[in-house]
Protein backbone atom coordinates (compact mmCIF):
# COMPACT_ATOMS: atom_id res chain seq x y z
CA UNK A 1 0.00 0.00 0.00
CA UNK A 2 1.24 3.17 -0.75
CA UNK A 3 2.14 5.89 1.87
CA UNK A 4 -0.69 8.45 2.07
CA UNK A 5 -1.65 11.29 4.05
CA UNK A 6 -2.49 10.84 8.25
CA UNK A 7 -6.23 11.78 8.93
CA UNK A 8 -6.20 15.90 9.28
CA UNK A 9 -7.58 16.06 12.85
CA UNK A 10 -4.77 14.21 14.38
CA UNK A 11 -1.92 16.62 13.26
CA UNK A 12 -1.59 19.89 11.31
CA UNK A 13 -2.32 20.60 7.98
CA UNK A 14 0.96 20.16 6.22
CA UNK A 15 2.50 22.06 3.45
CA UNK A 16 6.19 21.41 2.27
CA UNK A 17 7.34 24.09 0.22
CA UNK A 18 10.56 24.19 -1.70
CA UNK A 19 12.27 25.63 -4.35
CA UNK A 20 14.42 23.37 -6.75
CA UNK A 21 16.59 23.50 -9.72
CA UNK A 22 15.31 21.58 -12.97
CA UNK A 23 16.75 18.79 -11.92
CA UNK A 24 15.66 18.30 -8.22
CA UNK A 25 18.66 19.84 -6.61
CA UNK A 26 17.75 22.52 -3.38
CA UNK A 27 21.58 23.47 -3.52
CA UNK A 28 24.88 23.25 -5.24
CA UNK A 29 27.14 20.59 -3.98
CA UNK A 30 28.42 22.64 -0.95
CA UNK A 31 25.45 22.21 0.10
CA UNK A 32 25.52 25.98 1.32
CA UNK A 33 22.12 28.46 1.30
CA UNK A 34 20.49 28.39 -2.02
CA UNK A 35 20.04 31.88 -3.68
CA UNK A 36 19.35 30.56 -6.74
CA UNK A 37 15.20 31.32 -7.14
CA UNK A 38 14.02 34.96 -7.85
CA UNK A 39 11.83 37.47 -5.91
CA UNK A 40 8.62 36.12 -7.49
CA UNK A 41 9.72 32.84 -5.32
CA UNK A 42 10.77 35.06 -2.39
CA UNK A 43 7.51 36.64 -2.06
CA UNK A 44 5.75 33.31 -3.08
CA UNK A 45 7.52 31.69 -0.02
CA UNK A 46 6.67 34.62 2.88
CA UNK A 47 3.24 34.03 2.02
CA UNK A 48 2.98 30.20 2.38
CA UNK A 49 5.21 31.49 5.88
CA UNK A 50 2.43 34.10 6.17
CA UNK A 51 -0.39 31.73 5.82
CA UNK A 52 0.70 29.04 8.88
CA UNK A 53 0.56 28.73 12.37
CA UNK A 54 4.24 26.70 12.21
CA UNK A 55 7.28 26.78 10.30
CA UNK A 56 9.10 23.36 10.64
CA UNK A 57 12.86 23.39 9.06
CA UNK A 58 15.60 21.17 9.82
CA UNK A 59 19.19 21.85 11.49
CA UNK A 60 21.47 21.71 8.34
CA UNK A 61 18.94 24.52 6.84
CA UNK A 62 19.25 26.57 10.05
CA UNK A 63 22.89 26.53 9.93
CA UNK A 64 23.30 26.67 5.89
CA UNK A 65 20.98 30.04 6.08
CA UNK A 66 21.96 31.19 10.10
CA UNK A 67 18.03 32.94 9.82
CA UNK A 68 14.31 31.92 9.53
CA UNK A 69 12.15 33.47 6.95
CA UNK A 70 10.22 36.14 8.89
CA UNK A 71 6.73 37.57 8.15
CA UNK A 72 7.51 41.44 7.12
CA UNK A 73 4.95 42.09 4.19
CA UNK A 74 2.64 44.52 5.84
CA UNK A 75 -0.95 43.08 3.82
CA UNK A 76 0.47 39.84 5.09
CA UNK A 77 0.93 40.60 8.37
CA UNK A 78 -2.24 42.18 8.23
CA UNK A 79 -3.83 39.06 7.32
CA UNK A 80 -2.76 37.34 9.93
CA UNK A 81 -4.02 40.12 12.42
CA UNK A 82 -7.64 39.39 10.91
CA UNK A 83 -7.32 35.97 11.06
CA UNK A 84 -6.81 35.93 14.76
CA UNK A 85 -2.82 34.67 14.37
CA UNK A 86 0.36 36.19 15.99
CA UNK A 87 2.55 38.41 13.68
CA UNK A 88 4.83 35.79 13.59
CA UNK A 89 4.14 31.97 13.14
CA UNK A 90 6.26 29.72 15.61
CA UNK A 91 9.76 28.93 13.97
CA UNK A 92 10.72 24.94 14.68
CA UNK A 93 14.32 23.74 13.51
CA UNK A 94 14.24 19.76 13.94
CA UNK A 95 17.73 19.04 15.73
CA UNK A 96 18.25 15.50 17.40
CA UNK A 97 21.76 16.16 18.60
CA UNK A 98 20.51 20.43 19.42
CA UNK A 99 24.27 21.28 18.47
CA UNK A 100 23.01 24.88 17.08
CA UNK A 101 25.24 27.64 17.49
CA UNK A 102 23.43 30.16 19.95
CA UNK A 103 25.41 33.07 17.52
CA UNK A 104 23.17 32.50 14.60
CA UNK A 105 21.02 35.61 13.96
CA UNK A 106 17.99 32.85 14.29
CA UNK A 107 18.43 33.78 17.96
CA UNK A 108 18.44 37.02 17.64
CA UNK A 109 15.23 37.58 14.83
CA UNK A 110 12.21 38.69 16.22
CA UNK A 111 9.94 35.83 16.13
CA UNK A 112 8.62 32.87 18.48
CA UNK A 113 11.04 30.28 17.87
CA UNK A 114 10.48 26.17 18.78
CA UNK A 115 12.82 22.87 18.75
CA UNK A 116 12.30 19.40 18.30
CA UNK A 117 15.32 17.13 19.72
CA UNK A 118 16.00 14.41 22.21
CA UNK A 119 16.73 14.57 26.10
CA UNK A 120 20.02 15.21 25.69
CA UNK A 121 19.63 17.19 22.81
CA UNK A 122 17.35 19.89 24.96
CA UNK A 123 20.21 20.06 27.89
CA UNK A 124 22.14 23.97 27.59
CA UNK A 125 18.31 25.23 25.79
CA UNK A 126 16.03 27.60 27.90
CA UNK A 127 13.35 29.60 27.42
CA UNK A 128 15.55 32.80 26.17
CA UNK A 129 16.45 30.61 23.29
CA UNK A 130 13.39 29.09 22.58
CA UNK A 131 9.52 29.51 23.31
CA UNK A 132 8.91 25.39 22.96
CA UNK A 133 10.95 22.45 23.47
CA UNK A 134 9.46 19.16 22.26
CA UNK A 135 11.66 16.41 23.92
CA UNK A 136 11.09 13.27 22.57
CA UNK A 137 10.81 9.73 23.94
CA UNK A 138 13.90 7.51 22.16
CA UNK A 139 11.35 5.25 21.33
CA UNK A 140 9.95 7.62 19.04
CA UNK A 141 13.22 8.51 17.41
CA UNK A 142 14.55 5.33 15.69
CA UNK A 143 12.80 6.06 13.52
CA UNK A 144 11.65 9.33 14.39
CA UNK A 145 7.73 9.02 14.55
CA UNK A 146 6.19 12.48 12.99
CA UNK A 147 2.86 11.27 13.29
CA UNK A 148 3.12 11.59 17.55
CA UNK A 149 5.11 14.65 17.20
CA UNK A 150 2.87 16.52 14.62
CA UNK A 151 0.14 16.15 17.31
CA UNK A 152 1.60 17.61 19.68
CA UNK A 153 2.18 20.32 17.72
CA UNK A 154 -1.56 20.26 17.30
CA UNK A 155 -2.01 20.55 21.08
CA UNK A 156 -0.04 23.74 21.17
CA UNK A 157 -2.45 25.18 18.71
CA UNK A 158 -0.82 24.10 15.01
CA UNK A 159 -3.44 23.89 12.91
CA UNK A 160 -1.34 24.52 9.34
CA UNK A 161 2.37 23.98 8.92
CA UNK A 162 4.92 24.82 6.22
CA UNK A 163 7.90 22.67 5.88
CA UNK A 164 10.64 24.13 4.29
CA UNK A 165 13.28 21.50 4.13
CA UNK A 166 15.89 20.25 3.94
CA UNK A 167 15.44 16.53 1.59
CA UNK A 168 16.50 14.73 4.76
CA UNK A 169 13.22 16.16 7.25
CA UNK A 170 10.86 15.90 3.67
CA UNK A 171 11.90 12.41 3.68
CA UNK A 172 11.04 12.11 7.15
CA UNK A 173 7.86 13.41 7.35
CA UNK A 174 7.15 11.98 3.62
CA UNK A 175 7.61 8.28 5.02
CA UNK A 176 5.28 9.20 7.90
CA UNK A 177 2.68 9.84 5.36
CA UNK A 178 2.27 13.37 7.24
CA UNK A 179 2.64 15.93 4.02
CA UNK A 180 -0.52 17.14 3.00
CA UNK A 181 0.47 19.30 0.37
CA UNK A 182 3.50 20.38 -1.77
CA UNK A 183 4.08 23.40 -3.37
CA UNK A 184 7.16 23.70 -5.51
CA UNK A 185 9.06 26.02 -7.57
CA UNK A 186 11.35 24.81 -10.39
CA UNK A 187 14.13 27.14 -11.04
CA UNK A 188 15.88 27.60 -14.27
CA UNK A 189 19.25 26.22 -13.73
CA UNK A 190 21.17 22.42 -13.68
CA UNK A 191 23.01 21.28 -10.92
CA UNK A 192 23.51 18.01 -11.46
CA UNK A 193 26.32 15.79 -9.62
CA UNK A 194 25.77 13.21 -6.71
CA UNK A 195 26.94 15.44 -3.81
CA UNK A 196 24.29 18.13 -4.06
CA UNK A 197 21.18 17.62 -2.02
CA UNK A 198 17.56 16.36 -3.40
CA UNK A 199 14.10 17.82 -2.69
CA UNK A 200 14.03 14.19 -0.80
CA UNK A 201 16.93 12.62 0.43
CA UNK A 202 17.15 9.20 2.49
CA UNK A 203 16.41 6.09 0.85
CA UNK A 204 13.96 6.55 -1.84
CA UNK A 205 10.47 4.72 -2.35
CA UNK A 206 10.18 2.29 -4.19
CA UNK A 207 7.42 2.90 -7.26
CA UNK A 208 4.65 1.11 -5.86
CA UNK A 209 4.51 2.59 -2.32
CA UNK A 210 5.57 6.19 -3.55
CA UNK A 211 3.23 8.79 -2.63
CA UNK A 212 1.16 10.21 -5.34
CA UNK A 213 0.53 13.48 -6.12
CA UNK A 214 -2.70 15.18 -7.91
CA UNK A 215 -1.93 18.55 -9.73
CA UNK A 216 -4.19 21.17 -8.11
CA UNK A 217 -2.57 24.20 -9.95
CA UNK A 218 0.32 25.88 -12.08
CA UNK A 219 1.70 29.40 -12.79
CA UNK A 220 4.89 30.76 -14.79
CA UNK A 221 6.50 33.76 -13.73
CA UNK A 222 9.53 35.16 -16.00
CA UNK A 223 11.57 31.30 -16.39
CA UNK A 224 10.39 30.38 -13.09
CA UNK A 225 7.19 26.88 -12.97
CA UNK A 226 5.10 27.26 -9.69
CA UNK A 227 3.78 23.87 -9.06
CA UNK A 228 1.01 23.29 -6.53
CA UNK A 229 0.31 19.26 -5.38
CA UNK A 230 -2.27 17.31 -3.30
CA UNK A 231 -0.89 14.37 -1.80
CA UNK A 232 -3.54 11.71 -2.53
CA UNK A 233 -5.28 10.72 0.12
CA UNK A 234 -5.62 6.91 -1.01
CA UNK A 235 -3.42 4.82 -2.48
Amino acid sequence: MAIVPQPGPAIPHTTLVLAMSLDGKIADRQRGAARFSSAADLDHLEAQVAAADGVLFGGGTLRAYGTTLSVRTADLLTQRRQRGQPDQPLQIVWSPSGNLDPDLRYFRQPVPRGLVTTAAGAEGWGAEQFEQVWTVPPDRTQPWDWGWILAQFKRRGIHTLALLGGGGLAAEMLRCGCVHEIKITVCPLILGGTMAPTLVEGDGFLADVAPRLTLLSNRTVGDEVFLHYRVQSSA
